[in-house]
């Protein structure tokens, strides 16, 4: 489905087969010179159908097309590597770059998981199953790096970049301070709460998110256009459900540890989740992943605030208070 929410502004929802996300909104911004679209669903025949028919439909030339995108997920970044010209910039963050450059690897990452309780004889199915490592950018890309209160100047707007760590370390919202617009990426949606996963020692995406949330609480914004599902008419009290919600969860995590020690995994099995399966086993291996990423997210939380503490045992990280 292709819309003209605001004037030269389009959202075209991206399909993403088989995943709880169902689609991804991609936004087009037409201009005489230059146009812009941001983020470009995954590398996927189903995205890229979809994604040049919207174009041929509004009348976008990729020649004269930009991109920006939000964050490195394969939602947002994968299409991105079959759609640039060589006229094209591609808008970047340079965290997000950090992240997939400076010692990541999908090995080192399932090593992660199964030292915080993630099963052995379910790593590999993760790896092969992951929208990351399934669907992501293909080749080299050169982007044109951005970082807070850098613009972008399209048409009638005036987009200031702002850096929203949480959902990933690199993670970049537009904002628009004249016309009270927030393009939010995967930082704040309106229908579902934005995953907060942890996958490396030395982070705290939740302390982040939270500090992310506070600065924008702060802006003047009429209309945030999020990466995926409905558009957000009242983002001040989305924030505040969305902080209410993380509460709520460091709450619970406390309360599960509560019972004796347990590593993530065993967390994430306690934790209340908003899926339609009647058990954790029956839960697909991936929704176990992003269950324990955001498990350990929360877990990091509470150990940086000194409310419980981590030990290993038998070569696996377990959480007591």
């Amino acid at each position: 489905m292709t819309e003209e929410i605001l004037p030269s502004i389009y959202r075209i929802e991206i399909p993403l087969p088989k995943n709880p996300l169902k689609a991804l909104n991609s936004y087009v911004i037409k201009d005489n010179d230059r146009n812009l679209i941001i983020d470009t669903g995954m590398n996927r025949e189903e995205c890229m159908r979809v994604m040049e028919s919207s174009l041929r439909e509004i009348g976008v030339d990729l020649k004269d097309t930009d991109f920006f995108i939000t964050h490195l997920h394969a939602d947002h970044l994968g299409l991105v590597s079959s759609l640039v010209t060589n006229t094209s910039k591609i808008y970047f963050n340079q965290k997000d770059i950090d992240s997939i450059h400076q010692g990541f690897s999908w090995e080192s990452m399932l090593n992660f998981a199964n030292r915080y309780g993630f099963p052995k004889d379910m790593l590999q199915d993760a790896l092969f199953k992951h929208p990351g490592f399934k669907y992501g950018a293909k080749g080299q890309l050169n982007f044109t790096i951005l970082k807070e209160g850098d613009k972008i100047e399209i048409g009638d707007y005036q987009f200031e970049c702002l850096e929203t760590p949480g959902h990933t370390n690199g993670h970049l919202c537009l904002y628009e301070p004249n016309k009270k617009i927030l393009v939010s990426g995967d930082h704040i949606l309106g229908d579902i709460t934005p995953n907060i996963s942890l996958w490396t020692e030395d982070e705290n995406p939740l302390d982040e998110y939270m500090t992310s949330l506070d600065k924008v609480y702060k802006l003047d914004i009429d209309i945030t256009l999020p990466g995926h599902r409905s558009i957000i008419r009242d983002c001040k009290k989305r924030i505040q459900e969305l902080k209410r919600h993380h509460q709520k969860r460091v709450d619970e995590v406390l309360s599960i540890i509560k019972s004796g020690n347990k590593d993530a995994f065993q967390v994430a099995s306690n934790m209340s989740w908003d899926l339609t399966y009647d058990s954790w086993d029956q839960f697909p291996t991936m929704q176990k992943w992003f269950a324990t990423g955001e498990a350990i997210a929360h877990l990091k939380f509470l150990e940086e605030r000194g409310s419980i503490q981590k030990e290993i045992q038998q070569q696996r990280i377990v959480y007591s208070l």
